[in-house]
């Protein structure tokens, strides 16, 4: 057995070709991303002080439930008490943290007794000692975070690696086994069994698998430094961040590897299994059978899976397709679904695209017609790359939309006012803001608000306390029930998508400083696309600096005078105007997210142009016949090399339409979305993203054909089509 298959895989190794180097490369970035994850598994080091000692303030809220202590950071910890510093200082120097004000010591640094301190502090804050003392590095927080991103990044970019791999080799060994139906039945009629057939395919991609798996950890061992150096680089990763001595990501990488390589064969082992000795009779190389029965099933099922899915998030929480995780997985549904029930489509569709007069668009037609599979093959990786293209990029910028839209409805001030530094505005800026003659000053603070639902999930919102007098002059609150004006110290203002979000109950909540607070809900705003928050009074926002003042236009006021006289009070503040606040503080994706839908693309791409090419070259040599005959039968060699061209770029159109309609249905389920969560409705379509992707698709399938395709053209036509195939 091990002979026959070396021997076959010698003898089809260009049909191979596309399957080992997307499996190689695919095991290889699975090593590459395995052996990232791997060394940020581990928590955040940061930079230990020199200190021996650091007295930091309880930054941490810590709320008791049944299933266990849930904690969250807190917006404004409470600063360590005066009396506190003042016994510290009598033990010996302390350097005081740069986050800290004047009147307010988050964190110090001491080099005395571990014991005094402690006695000194009785509790009022956290003394740390040791390793413990890396908990305090301003940076901690920040590493940490940058190493979730990183995890998210990775991830991602490891999951469409495996998706798209089993999508290409599964239509290469479909569309190998296609051409090999005439082998397989001289076997068949040799005395072989369908079992043996089913084995010897699965062989096959086995060896690929282990040859390509082998192939791939070699590439990700030499490529991961490198990884890692572009990530530190470019700031996705700590500068601490290096490699370790892990292993488990080789193991995973390989195995799946051999994994994605058996699942790809399978379907195609068993249709090889079917091919009956009659099939060696067989003269004409084409095949009517649009789609097999397995396929259907499983390209139905998951169609209804991606529309009963979809229907059920719209119904229950629409707002959970505004996530990103939500966003980037679910499309995968029903692209999958697509590329299974393409062969349905791509009939009708070619036809519809060639249905003009002259010869050649006549044997585009009639070529694509009777090479189902063969079409099947080249458009499936193109609608798969068009559609995760369209659906991931025109879902963030229609998110994006959606939020400035939004921000500027809820914007109704002339101007804003911001802080030069962190520090917020001080009380004497606020007091010469408000004389400004015609102006209508509203000063506000972020802060955060934690709730308690289900009794188990502590779930953090982001709030803004202004004053409610205010609040309605400078801002347009958008509202399902209640009234601004009821806002007052004993109220909250939450949104639809708080569990308890009716007008009139009372609701427990811990404020910014960890305060807990039992308030009771004056109105309800609707979810929107997420950024609504809540509304509380500066009185429930303790330690909070004012980072904003809104300022409105009185009755008659001139903007020009009110302007000038806001930047002579603001003095070294800045003043800016309502367009010029909302250009600054337009919504947009995060750097990370938006490097990882690029690496996703990517990938995408470069295994589409894998397929493409090496689809599009075994169609080619496959049908050296069919190109002698048209030779024979007059044609020229340009006029052979025009049809073959037009066809690839038939079959890529034809893909790349379902991508449009994949891309379609996934952005309406948004828009559907938006518009239950009362969000302004938008779609977006980044064109310029989908007509790179098609272009190169195009680009690609047309060098892969005409370059076999010249070659074969420069034979006598007599010698191939003489060849009995």
């Amino acid at each position: 057995m091990l002979s026959v298959v070396l021997r076959t895989l010698r003898a089809h190794r260009s049909a191979f070709t596309g399957s080992f180097v997307a499996l190689a490369l695919g095991v290889a970035l699975l090593t590459v991303t395995g052996l990232a994850l791997a060394s940020s598994l581990p928590a955040a080091p940061g930079n230990a002080p020199a200190a021996s000692v650091v007295v930091q303030a309880r930054d941490t809220l810590r709320v008791p439930t049944p299933a266990g202590v849930r904690t969250a950071r807190l917006a404004h910890p409470r600063p360590i008490p005066p009396a506190t510093v003042t016994e510290l200082r009598k033990l010996g120097p302390v350097r005081v943290d740069g986050r800290s004000g004047p009147s307010r010591v988050l964190r110090l640094e001491t080099d005395a007794d571990p014991a005094a301190v402690r006695q000194a502090v009785r509790g009022t804050a956290l003394v740390l000692t040791g390793d413990a003392r890396r908990i305090g590095d301003p940076a901690h927080d920040r590493d940490r975070e940058a190493l979730t991103a990183l995890n998210a990044l990775f991830g991602t970019a490891g999951g469409v690696t495996a998706f798209v791999s089993v999508f290409v080799v599964a239509s290469t060994f479909a569309f190998a086994v296609a051409q090999r139906r005439r082998e397989f039945a001289l076997l068949r009629t040799a005395g072989a069994t369908p079992g043996q057939i089913r084995r010897g395919v699965l062989a096959e991609a086995l060896a690929v698998g282990v040859l390509a798996s082998v192939t791939g950890c070699a590439l990700g061992a030499r490529a991961a430094p490198h990884l890692v150096s572009w990530a530190v680089a470019e700031h996705l990763a700590p500068p601490w961040f290096t490699l370790g001595d892990h292993t488990w990501p080789y193991h995973a990488a390989f195995w799946t590897g051999l994994l994605v390589a058996l699942a790809g064969a399978g379907a195609a082992s068993w249709r090889a299994g079917r091919t009956a000795p009659a099939e060696a009779l067989r003269e004409a190389s084409a095949d009517s059978r649009g789609i097999t029965r397995g396929r259907l099933l499983c390209g139905t099922a998951l169609l209804l899976t991606a529309v009963v899915t979809l229907v059920l998030a719209l119904a229950t929480d629409p707002g959970d397709l505004l996530h990103r995780k939500t966003y980037i997985s679910r499309p995968m549904l029903l692209i999958t679904a697509a590329a299974l029930l393409s062969p349905l489509l791509l009939r009708p569709l070619t036809r519809l695209l060639t249905a003009l007069p002259g010869v050649s668009a006549l044997l585009v037609r009639e070529s694509t017609a009777t090479g189902p599979r063969r079409c099947a093959a080249l458009a499936a990786p193109v609608l798969v790359t068009v559609a995760l293209a369209g659906s991931l990029l025109g879902t963030t910028s229609a998110l994006d939309r959606a939020r400035a839209e939004e921000a500027r409805e809820r914007t109704t001030a002339a101007f804003v006012v911001l802080p030069k530094g962190r520090a917020g505005l001080d009380e004497a800026t606020l007091r010469r803001l408000r004389q400004v003659p015609g102006a209508v000053v509203a000063p506000s603070s972020s802060t955060d608000v934690h709730v308690l639902e289900d009794g188990v999930a502590l779930v953090r919102s982001e709030a803004r306390a202004t004053d409610p007098r205010t609040l309605a002059a400078t801002s347009h609150v958008p509202l399902t029930a209640g009234t601004v004006s009821a806002l007052d110290d004993d109220s909250i203002i939450v949104n639809e998508e708080w569990q308890r979000h009716r007008v009139g109950d009372r609701v427990r909540v811990w404020l910014g400083d960890g305060t807990r607070r039992t308030l009771r809900i004056a109105a309800v705003m609707p979810t929107g696309t997420g950024g609504n928050g809540v509304h509380l009074t500066p009185r429930n926002a303790p330690g909070a600096p004012v980072d904003r003042v809104d300022v409105a236009l009185a009755k008659g006021a001139d903007a020009a005078a009110v302007s000038t006289a806001l930047h002579r009070a603001a003095r070294t503040d800045r003043v800016l105007p309502r367009e010029a606040w909302l250009r600054e503080t337009r919504p947009g994706t995060r750097r990370t997210t938006r490097l990882g839908l690029l690496l996703v693309l990517g990938l995408a791409l470069l295994y589409t142009g894998i397929s493409v090419a090496n689809t599009t070259a075994m169609g080619t040599s496959g049908r050296l016949r069919d190109l002698a005959v048209l030779r024979l039968a007059g044609a020229t060699r340009r006029q052979v090399l025009k049809v073959t061209c037009a066809e690839s770029l038939t079959v890529v159109a034809a893909g790349a339409l379902l991508g449009l309609l994949v891309t379609a249905v996934n952005l309406a389920g948004l828009w559907i979305a938006l518009a239950l969560l009362s969000a302004p409705p938008a779609v977006v379509l980044p064109w310029q993203a989908l007509g790179v992707t098609v272009t190169a698709c195009a680009a690609l399938a047309v060098a892969s054909a005409l370059l076999p395709t010249a070659l074969a053209l420069r034979r006598r036509p007599a010698d191939p089509a003489g060849v009995r195939e």
